[in-house]
């Protein structure tokens, strides 16, 4: 398995700050040409160190590449819970993954795959390298720094490995072909957590500030990471249980704390439109995106728009090939200004070529991604430059979090339902008095308020997954994952043990036979 293209991360290397902020990088483009550099040479002044971390960066938007015909990477985890549909049939791969036929061929599979361990491999080199580099004495903390945020990445990178695929190689060394671990073999699950944890308990303390809105890591972004991770652990497949719980409740309450004495600083935006305002990325709300900027590259989302219709300054176009199921729409609570047309998560009408009349969609479709500046909106002139990020914490999550994990520790108390209630407020829904829950109808409360404030963000699978649960539209409980069938397609194809996990790649497998076995229930 190749971890790390040499030539490939040079390239990057250089591009890769544009969106952190500039980095001189005169000296050493003055001393040597760097398509012939190489990381035993490259390493040696702050600024590679500081290139070398804003290359990991430029890694995550693997998020948003292109997976075939009208899809991109992030569709797969939308695809598979069942929450949306496509209006399109193009793509093979996207279908088999709405219909839960996927297997070790299938693009997006892959594409997480390479793109994760793209991730792992910038990582290994700026954690290997940077120490060895020469800082001024005053500079010392931001070489602590820099390292920091390359274990916050692979933090983040091997979390989803792990909950992607189980057991799966850790390395944590540059490779070339030389390596003892190049062709490794997989470590088991709580190999992978341990070190994920490890590297984000270094993270916490190297010194980064609280917040920023540069889009680097922050204190308040590791502490959410760190929640989360602390959540999933308690949950399945490592079922930690109350002490993990207590963790993640713990952890998000730091962020809950900080919150209540810097309410303009870190909060919930008062409203749905702010979290897609580009003029508010990486504030408030947004405690970690992935940046975008059209000069490096722009949005990636754009298949949640409608297929062919006029909703942009483009004029009719969209694939629509991630849009809601009416089955999903409809289960909100009524009078849930999350379904409330350009109000919420959903739009429903809007204006001809962006601008114009207003005109009805004919169904609901995804507008909680939906960049107003860029594309249009009544009275809006369209910038044209869609640089809006994507999200991967909000504080609405660790709210959610603590509630949750709070819960499991000893019930629904006063915080844990205020953090639960908030969410719910800014939804205009009335929630009920906290007397009148108890630790089962609350957890399912707040499962079911995870469904709704999160879906379309890559969140929902996840969950799926780590609760062994899925929400019922129908009945609006929670059936056991096992044997729940989705309604957003027509395949009936319920999920089975083996949707617990993705299938390796089979060319990944080929590559590197220490890889085998397969995931259990998909072919060798």
């Amino acid at each position: 398995m190749r971890l790390n293209n040499i030539k490939d991360l040079f390239k990057v290397l250089l591009c890769g700050a544009i969106l952190l902020g500039p980095t001189s990088c005169s000296d050493f483009l003055d001393e040597q040409d760097p398509s012939n550099l190489q990381p035993d040479v490259f390493y040696t002044l702050p600024d590679h160190a500081e290139a070398a971390v804003a290359a990991t960066y430029a890694e995550l938007r693997f998020y948003g590449e292109g997976a075939g015909i009208f899809s991109a990477n992030w569709q797969m985890l939308e695809a598979v819970t069942g929450t949306a549909t496509t209006e399109t049939g193009q793509n093979s791969d996207l279908n088999n993954l709405y219909s839960l036929t996927y297997d070790g061929n299938t693009a997006h599979i892959n594409n997480w795959w390479n793109g994760l361990y793209r991730i792992i491999a910038n990582a290994n080199l700026a954690i290997e390298k940077i120490p060895g580099i020469p800082f001024p004495a005053a500079n010392e903390a931001q070489k602590v720094k820099l390292i920091g945020e390359a274990r916050f990445l692979r933090a983040w990178a091997y979390f989803n490995v792990v909950r992607l695929w189980g057991d799966a190689p850790l390395i944590t060394k540059p490779q070339t072909a030389d390596s003892e671990d190049f062709s490794p073999s997989r470590a088991p699950q709580e190999q992978i957590y341990n070190l994920v944890v490890e590297d984000l308990v270094a993270a916490e303390a190297a010194g980064f500030p609280v917040t920023a809105t540069s889009g680097r890591a922050t204190q308040m972004a590791v502490k959410s990471l760190l929640s989360k991770v602390y959540l999933t652990m308690a949950g399945f497949p490592l079922s930690k249980g109350a002490s993990h719980y207590k963790l993640a409740a713990d952890k998000a309450f730091e962020v809950i704390t900080y919150s209540k004495a810097n309410p303009a600083t870190v909060n919930l935006f008062p409203t749905y439109r702010e979290i897609h305002q580009e003029s508010l990325k990486n504030r408030v709300e947004h405690l970690f995106q992935i940046q975008y900027n059209t000069v490096v590259a722009g949005f990636p989302l754009n298949d949640y728009f409608p297929n062919f219709k006029a909703v942009t300054y483009a004029g009719p176009s969209g694939t629509g090939s991630t849009v809601p199921t009416l089955s999903f729409y409809n289960s909100f609570q009524e009078g849930d200004l999350r379904t409330k047309d350009q109000d919420g998560w959903f739009y429903t009408t809007y204006f001809t070529n962006g601008t114009g009349a207003r005109f009805s969609l004919g169904a609901p479709y995804v507008f909680k991604h939906f960049n107003i500046t860029a594309l249009g909106g009544e009275g809006v002139t369209p910038t044209r430059l869609n640089n809006l990020n994507v999200n991967l914490i909000r504080f609405a999550e660790v709210l959610l979090i603590y509630a949750e994990a709070q819960n499991e520790v000893g019930g629904p108390n006063a915080e844990a339902y205020d953090a639960f209630k908030r969410i719910r407020d800014r939804a205009k829904l009335v929630t009920p008095a906290i007397g009148t829950y108890s630790q089962a109808t609350f957890r399912e409360a707040i499962w079911k308020e995870r469904w709704y404030e999160f879906c379309y963000e890559g969140i929902t699978w996840f969950d799926m997954v780590r609760l062994r649960k899925v929400f019922n539209e129908k009945t609006k409980g929670f059936d056991n994952f096992v044997g729940h069938l989705n309604l957003n397609v027509g395949s009936g194809v319920a999920l089975a043990e083996k949707h617990l996990l993705f299938p390796l790649g089979v060319q990944e497998m080929k590559n590197n036979p220490n890889l085998k076995p397969q995931n259990p229930g998909y072919p060798q």
